[in-house]
């Protein structure tokens, strides 16, 4: 017999994975919905949620290894890291850019209002990353933990399914425009570079919940991100060269991608010392 986290785990990939199909579909039978604001759409975004509060409330999962506990005992200085990771590293791929011709900053310069649209979009996406933290932290990355897998399994399998999850966003809920200023490319393609840097994000935010035993930092890490990187892309802020957005695009280029797993990196030594120290002094 499959043990019971197994089980649900498999559970919750399957009905995450179709979620959105699911979504589509009742879409493609109701016709004349809100771009942006189907149905659909709205069932893929909440299933994953609801999938962890019955396998949670109904199948065995329980509630202790949630996650929504703050812990700001001792981990002070990872909510500053989860505050400013983004922005830094924003920062570091903009100046490299702008120095190699690649990156046009001028309309970031000419623009101070930048600050005023992540402020207005920060508590509500604060709010929105509760509920996802809750899946893809709370529920995923504490699960796959606790099956004592090796780390790279973790990062893999979380960064794979959470990436596949947005598979139908990508293909279908996506509005071409928001993707060509991302880039410029077929939105199978764009799929697959999301899903990768998504693995490569997963160990950033995977290391970030291990090494607090919280879904807060990573709550608050998310909703930078979305407040800031998403807008300076797609509002126009910044423009990069043609082609050159494979490399340092702030969303999906390959610099950025290996500076937030150099982060994670980082984050699981810290983490490594700090459960060696606790061994040894036991």
């Amino acid at each position: 017999m499959i043990p019971v986290s197994k089980r649900n785990l498999v559970l919750f990939g399957l009905i995450v994975l179709v979620s959105g199909w699911i979504g589509i579909v009742v879409d493609r039978v109701l016709k004349d919905q809100p771009e942006g604001n189907t149905l659909g759409m709205g069932l893929w975004l909440v299933m994953p949620l609801l999938t962890v509060l019955v396998l949670r409330s109904f199948a065995g999962d329980g509630w202790k290894d949630t996650g929504f506990q703050p812990r700001f005992k001792g981990n002070l200085m990872w909510y500053l890291v989860a505050l400013i990771v983004f922005p830094l590293i924003t920062a570091v791929v903009l100046l490299a850019g702008a120095l190699l011709g690649w990156i046009d900053l001028s309309n970031l310069q000419a623009s101070p209002s930048l600050m005023g649209v992540v402020m207005g979009l920060l508590l509500g996406q604060f709010v929105k990353n509760i509920f996802e933290e809750a899946v893809w932290r709370g529920y995923l990355t504490s699960k796959l933990v606790q099956l004592k897998m090796k780390d790279w399994h973790i990062y893999a399998i979380a960064g794979i399914i959470w990436g596949s999850w947005h598979i139908p966003y990508y293909l279908f809920f996506l509005p071409t425009s928001d993707m060509y200023s991302v880039l410029p490319v077929d939105k199978l393609t764009f799929a697959v570079v999301a899903i990768a840097n998504m693995i490569g994000w997963s160990v950033m935010f995977v290391e970030l919940f291990r090494v607090t035993g919280s879904i807060w930092p990573c709550i608050l890490m998310h909703s930078v991100e979305d407040s800031l990187i998403n807008p300076l892309v797609i509002d126009g802020y910044i423009a990069i060269s043609s082609g050159k957005e494979w490399l340092v695009s702030p969303i999906a280029g390959i610099l950025t991608t290996l500076l937030y797993v150099g982060v994670g990196l980082a984050i699981r030594a810290v983490r490594y010392k700090r459960d060696s120290y606790n061994r040894n002094s036991s």
